[in-house]
Formats: C-alpha cells, sequence, structure tokens
C-alpha cells in the first residue's frame, strides 16, 4: 500500500499525521510513505526527523479579512494543485490522508479530482478552515469530538478520536512518581503551558509561589525560553522555590506521560492533542485556553469538556496567583466532584484512533 500523507503549519497538524503513517507502517511493514507540506511549515523539519519522506508546495492561508494578499493566495492555490497533482502522478498513492491546515488542501483536491481515495482528519471541536472546505470533497471526514459533526458538511463522516502517542498509556505508580520529587503522598497537580510554556500562565504561578501554597503537591513548566526569566523574578520576590517541598518546578518535562498519568489534577492550555490525551486518561483539568489561535478553537475545545462535566476552564483575563490557587483547591477541595470530573473525562476519551482510522483506510483502498 502505498500512502501519501499531507497536512502541517503547526505540530497539532503534524503530529496526527505521524502517528497514523507510524501506526500503518507497524500493521504493514511493506508500506511506502510520502508527506506532502510546505517549507514555511514545521512539518519540513518535524516529518523527516521522524524518518519519512516529504515533498513541498507553495501555498499560503487566507487572510480573514478582504485583501488584495488575497488574490495572491488563490492564485498561488491553483499552481499548488498542479504541483500536487504532479507529486500524485509520480508517487501513485492509494490513499491521500490530510490532517488540517492550508497545507494539506492542494494534495486532497488534486488526489479527488483523480478519483484517488481521500480522508481528513480534525484535531479539534470547531473544525479549521481547510477541513470544512475539505469535507464536501474527501471521501469521509474523520472527527475527534462527536460535536464536530454538526459544524461541517462532510460527504462522510467517522468519530475516530486524535491518534496519541503509544507511550501515554503505560502503567504508571502515582507514589513512585511524587517520590522521583520528594513529594508526600498529598494531592499531585501537573501545570504546563504546551511545550513552549505560556508567559501569561507563568505570570499567574509566578504569583501563586508568592504567597504561597499547601495542600498539594505540584509540578510545573515553564517551557525552556520562560525559565530562567521565572527564575530571576522568584529571587527578586525573595522566593526560595528550591526549598519548596511541595514543588518541582522545571523549565519542561521529558517524563510527561509518567506525571500526567500520575496526576490528580492537570492546569494547562486546551489544545485538541492535550486534551484528548487528558480524556484518554481520565483526568480531571483546568483549562486556560490560549486566545492566541485561529477560530478561538481552543476556547472551544475547553468549553465542550466543561459542558460535559471533564473540566473547569479559566480564561486567560481572569488569570492570576489568586484564581489559579483557588482554581485548584476548589477541585481538589471536593472529592466527590473530581471523582465525576474524571469519570466524565473517561467516558469523552478515545483511546485507539489509529487503528480506527487504519479500518477507514483498509476499507477504502479496498
Amino acid at each position: 500500500m502505498r500512502v501519501l500523507l499531507t497536512g502541517g503549519g503547526t505540530a497539532g497538524h503534524i503530529n496526527p499525521a505521524v502517528a497514523i503513517a507510524k501506526y500503518i507502517k507497524e500493521m504493514e511493514e511493506d508500506c511506502e510513505f510520502l508527506f506532502v507540506g510546505t517549507e514555511r511549515g514545521l512539518e519540513k523539519t518535524l516529518v523527516p526527523k521522524e524518518g519519512f519522506e516529504i515533498e513541498f508546495v507553495k501555498v499560503s492561508g487566507l487572510k480573514r479579512k478582504l485583501t488584495l494578499e488575497n488574490v495572491k493566495v488563490l492564485m498561488q492555490f491553483v499552481t499548488s494543485k498542479i504541483e500536487a497533482g504532479k507529486i500524485i502522478d509520480k508517487f501513485k498513492p492509494d490513499i491521500v490522508i490530510g490532517t488540517g491546515g492550508y497545507a494539506c488542501t492542494p494534495a486532497i483536491y488534486a488526489a479527488h479530482k483523480r478519483k484517488i481515495p481521500t480522508l481528513i482528519h480534525e484535531q479539534n471541536v470547531y473544525p479549521g478552515l481547510a477541513i470544512k472546505m475539505l469535507a464536501k470533497k474527501a471521501d469521509v471526514t474523520m472527527i475527534s469530538f462527536p460535536e464536530t459533526e454538526k459544524l461541517i458538511e462532510a460527504r462522510g463522516c467517522a468519530l475516530t478520536g486524535n491518534p496519541l502517542r503509544p507511550n501515554l498509556f503505560d502503567e504508571v505508580d502515582p507514589q513512585t512518581v511524587r517520590n522521583q520529587y520528594g513529594f508526600d503522598s498529598k494531592p499531585l497537580v501537573l501545570f504546563f503551558g504546551g511545550s513552549l510554556g505560556a508567559e501569561r500562565m507563568n505570570d499567574a504561578l509566578v504569583d501563586m509561589l508568592h504567597t504561597g501554597f499547601d495542600g498539594f503537591n505540584l509540578v510545573a513548566a515553564t517551557g525552556e525560553k520562560h525559565f530562567e526569566k521565572i527564575v530571576a523574578r522568584l529571587d527578586e520576590k525573595g522566593v526560595d522555590y528550591k526549598n519548596m517541598k511541595n514543588l518541582a518546578l522545571l523549565p519542561y518535562i521529558y517524563n510527561m506521560n509518567e506525571v500526567l498519568g500520575a496526576s490528580d489534577v492537570a492546569i494547562c492550555r486546551a489544545g485538541a492533542i492535550t486534551i484528548s490525551e487528558l480524556n484518554a486518561l481520565g483526568k480531571a483539568s483546568v483549562l486556560v485556553p490560549s486566545p492566541y489561535v485561529a477560530h478561538n478553537h481552543q476556547e472551544q475545545n475547553a468549553r465542550y469538556l466543561e459542558k460535559n462535566g471533564a473540566a473547569k476552564v479559566l480564561v486567560e483575563s481572569e488569570l492570576n496567583g489568586m484564581s489559579l490557587k483557588k482554581a485548584i483547591s476548589d477541585v481538589l477541595g471536593d472529592r466527590e466532584s473530581l471523582l465525576k470530573m474524571r469519570d466524565n473525562s473517561l467516558k469523552m476519551g478515545q483511546r485507539d484512533a489509529c487503528a480506527k482510522i487504519y479500518a477507514i483506510v483498509k476499507d477504502l483502498v479496498r
């Protein structure tokens, strides 16, 4: 089987494609893979790093306002479909899979024109513009949350969930993880603002550490580029964070699957993969959606979990040390409510997304 995968711009579009490719490769060793993306996106480095070949087309995203730049983008899209068509004609894929972002549109359109089976995958609750457009062409639109089906016009729709990293499901002993940080048996709270960190979340963390906290242990990741600045600010405020017995302040958490698996509550952004991991493990969370993303999709994700009783939402405009500490205390302070949040989160979880996607691929190729 020859599989062409396309999508990119951000890791949120690329990582699901890589996870799908790895799973198919595990199931069928003789498969051949090719990725199509843009040289401007993270796919240029992430895909080769995972051991897959990639070719590039020149395409850009439409601006939200009517501008002359959009005329250029539309003309570029026409030529990018020709470029993608040439790549497809040369590779001769049995199926083309798109995982979102404007980078995936040329290849899906070109494959559809050639009557090659096409699949697209939406990671978020609220679909991106590319997926909304492509859903009318693709054979099957795979979604991660039931709510998404109401927001698209698709030829065919399948609830698969988001492809997740396999080590997420490794067995973890919570007390063993606590012992790594010298913690006692109090509840474990995980705090992180995404792989790069989040400045406003870090501001609230500094405020909370300055006033102090008790009743729980905290593993907090600031992001590599923010760490030294955070340490300097804590020093200025006279906070001896190294000797706080209930705190582990880190630039990055390399054993995230272990810490997340052991945590009682996670304080984090509301990116699609993050909340899919929370749900797959049945974790309660306080979500601080980023307001700096397209279509405000993180708040859409967060509100969907909140509506289903799986999370609390704390918007960034209301975030400070006091509100952060209160949110944590409110969740941990009501044991019955905490257990219900975990149960609701687990009910929403999709643990076998790659297997479901592979089954759809086989059905279409057959």
